[in-house]
């Protein structure tokens, strides 16, 4: 089975702009802001799969596999 790695540079960018000056966002907030900045399917969807609820960074960048720091 082969998966394909997915550039999740973009991610960052959008994470990095969205978390500026903020501390929580909710999931629902991040997932429009990512379909608006028209991310990659991969990385929608996995956004999607997030559960409701509001996260720090590190929290999306650990449940994502992103690299913002």
């Amino acid at each position: 089975m082969v998966t394909e790695e997915v550039d999740t540079r973009p991610l960052d960018e959008l994470l990095d702009d969205l978390y500026h000056g903020q501390e929580r966002i909710s999931q629902v907030d991040i997932y429009r802001r990512a379909v608006a900045a028209e991310l990659p399917a991969q990385l929608l969807s996995r956004l999607n799969a997030l559960p409701q609820g509001e996260y720090a960074v590190d929290e999306v960048t650990d449940l994502l596999g992103g690299s913002v720091g």
